[in-house]
């Protein structure tokens, strides 16, 4: 059992290795002046998200605790992105692999965890996947690697090539290199956990600014430090916001959270395709929002510096949603007041 775990933690290294890191670049928004604004590119994982990150750690994480067994399951709650990243090793490593979803799960991620040997089992609405999940392992004898409570912990917060060791080495030749704020949305919380712990260990003055869309009980659990906060509902931005608080959520790495309406998340990915000519994922539009308030109040009190967010994935998944107006109308209402705000900005002062 030992050599099969060790050849399969030298597979998902050996992985690491070949892997170039993404590529960080400078958004120009010139109704944005003396505050600089970068995306780091995480679409360009072979699975397409920053969530491939979390899948290798929570692969070495789950080998290492000795949960994982040669020929058992894997199984996961995801609503696609973690799904389809763990599909990926689960398949390097020869496991069989369950997705536990929302049945309103995009298509094209639901075809991207088949692709990679993956199945799905699909509940009714997100609080339903945990229970699934468990369950589906029990029965199964697999292992429910449970991103949502292990996230925060899986990956080395201290550095070793993490995203925010990534980021602040990509900044160093910029003009502010430490930048006055990383924006980030939170869906299992290990991300925002990862870049707070770090800026901490670090003593770098950056505030992490955590951004949440409707549906989602982060903003008013950070707002109030109830743990126990339940919605019964989905969020519609996919990949983020959670209808409870997860044990990977870490309130105190957070300098400050800001609630994102869901037509402002679509309105900036929309908008932010007119300006770059490439689609994002909607919680790509929910970060940006976030860093462009930011920004727009660093302006307005006279400070410079600069502001990193991230891209999580592509908008290639969400051509069936967030890119079909009839879907947006139905599923999301009238962004049009957001993007006439935004389409503001981006033009040039007289």
């Amino acid at each position: 059992m030992r050599n099969w775990t060790s050849d399969a933690i030298a597979k998902i290294e050996a992985d690491f290795q070949r892997s170039a890191d993404t590529h960080l670049f400078r958004l120009d928004v010139p109704g944005i002046s003396g505050v600089d604004i970068y995306l780091k590119d995480e679409s360009t994982h072979p699975t397409g998200s920053l969530k491939h990150r979390l899948a290798r750690s929570l692969f070495l994480y789950a080998l290492c605790n000795g949960k994982l067994k040669e020929g058992r399951p894997v199984i996961e709650a995801s609503s696609g992105s973690t799904a389809v990243s763990e599909a990926y090793f689960a398949r390097m490593l020869g496991l069989p692999f369950i997705a536990v979803m929302p049945k309103t799960t995009a298509r094209s991620k639901i075809d991207l965890i088949e692709f990679y040997g993956g199945t799905c089992h699909f509940v009714d609405s997100a609080p339903e996947m945990h229970e699934a999940a468990v369950a589906l392992a029990e029965r199964l004898g697999g292992h429910f690697m449970d991103q949502f409570m292990y996230a925060e912990r899986a990956t080395d917060w201290r550095g070793n090539n993490n995203i925010a060791d990534s980021i602040f080495g990509q900044m160093a030749r910029e003009p502010h290199p430490i930048p006055a704020a990383i924006v980030m949305s939170a869906g299992t919380g290990g991300t925002s956990a990862t870049l707070g712990r770090y800026v901490r260990y670090r003593g770098h003055p950056t505030e992490l600014v955590v951004v949440d869309p409707e549906n989602s009980v982060f903003y008013d659990s950070y707002a109030t430090r109830d743990m126990t906060l339940r919605r019964a509902c989905s969020s519609r931005i996919e990949g983020i916001g959670r209808p409870k608080v997860e044990a990977s959520f870490q309130h105190d790495v957070i300098d400050r959270m800001i609630q994102v309406p869901d037509a402002a998340s679509v309105a900036a990915v929309l908008w932010l395709e007119e300006i770059i000519g490439r689609k994002a994922g909607a919680s790509t539009g929910t970060n940006l929002w976030g860093v462009l308030q930011i920004a727009q109040e660093m302006m307005a009190a006279g400070r410079q510096g600069s502001i990193v967010t991230l891209m999580c994935d592509s908008g290639r998944r969400y051509l069936d949603s967030y890119y079909d107006p009839d879907w947006v109308a139905r599923c999301i209402g009238d962004v049009t007041p957001h993007l006439d705000t935004l389409r503001d900005l981006a033009r040039r002062p007289v």
